[in-house]
């Protein structure tokens, strides 16, 4: 029998609220469900709640919080890119609330992949990481994403066609949209490739994609790696390590673990996707050691 317990803790002078999911039985190991923004400990879905119930009855401690600015907690809305105090915090209150605990994983969908990866590396707690979906976003690969994947689904789309014949399609909106994706495209190409082979000598100069390569470089603890098959997001991570050596010697590592959702969207909005994710996450934590 697993109990919930809610959680008030602080980060900086301000009060961030936290729900605190107790395993009957834990192995030591327990999981900080990050959120992206804007979102808040619930979940879309409520699939933080449901699979924080889910772990904790397998045995799995979770916590699930707001950072500052979000949700119930105090303070001011922050990126994804400045959590890292948020998340330390966490961290601690969760040892503090749960002193069987020996590691945490980190659990992040979207834009809390990313901040999580950030994050991991810099703390010995971490054990392991949780990566969904991860927002690699740069002006060049979302238009590349944009034109490889979304309009080449529409050309095979029948609703498509149905409007070309019926002369409902709008050409000019559609023809506009389209040269203004190619032109980001172009516009990038040159300073993109500039900004890749600088990057490794300065930190802040480091595109997201790049950065977050090199956090996870840094991370030498297992990775769980899910990726939906209709999402945009996922597609511009796909396409990122499919171009980058580095990126794919770095997936290609035995501590990561690759799933594929074939059918589903950014945030896993189903029943059946969700308790797909679930399932996922639970076997790829009894693979792990409290300490790693």
């Amino acid at each position: 029998m697993h109990t919930e317990t809610p959680l008030v803790f602080q980060c900086q002078g301000d009060y961030l609220t936290a729900i605190v999911h107790h395993a009957a039985e834990s192995s030591g190991l327990g999981v900080v469900l990050v959120v992206g923004g804007p979102q808040y400990r619930v979940g879309s879905h409520r699939q933080f709640v449901l699979l924080a119930r889910l772990l904790a009855a397998n045995g799995v401690p979770v916590m699930r919080f707001d950072y500052r600015g979000m949700g119930d907690s105090e303070g001011d809305m922050r990126s994804f890119a400045a959590v890292d105090d948020d998340i330390n915090a966490a961290i601690t209150a969760f040892y503090q609330a749960c002193p069987e605990l020996r590691g945490v994983v980190l659990w992040g969908l979207c834009d809390a992949a990313s901040a999580a990866l950030f994050y991991a590396y810099q703390d010995l707690r971490v054990k392991g990481l949780a990566l969904l979906n991860p927002w690699v976003f740069t002006e060049r690969g979302a238009a590349k994403t944009y034109l490889k994947y979304y309009y080449l689904q529409r050309l095979v789309n029948p609703e498509l066609w149905r409007k070309v014949f019926s002369l409902k399609f709008e050409y000019r909106q559609s023809v506009v949209s389209l040269l203004n994706l190619r032109k980001k495209f172009m516009r990038n190409k040159t300073v993109y490739s500039v900004a890749m082979s600088k990057a490794e000598l300065v930190d802040d100069a480091l595109d997201l994609p790049t950065r977050l390569r090199e956090c996870l470089q840094r991370f030498q603890h297992p990775v769980l790696l899910i990726l939906s098959g209709r999402d945009l997001t996922a597609d511009e991570f796909k396409e990122t390590f499919k171009h980058d050596k580095k990126w794919r010697t770095l997936l290609a590592n035995s501590r990561v673990t690759r799933h594929d959702s074939v059918g589903a969207d950014h945030t896993f909005s189903s029943q059946v996707w969700r308790d797909q994710v679930a399932a996922w996450t639970l076997a790829w934590l009894k693979t792990l050691p409290a300490k790693n």
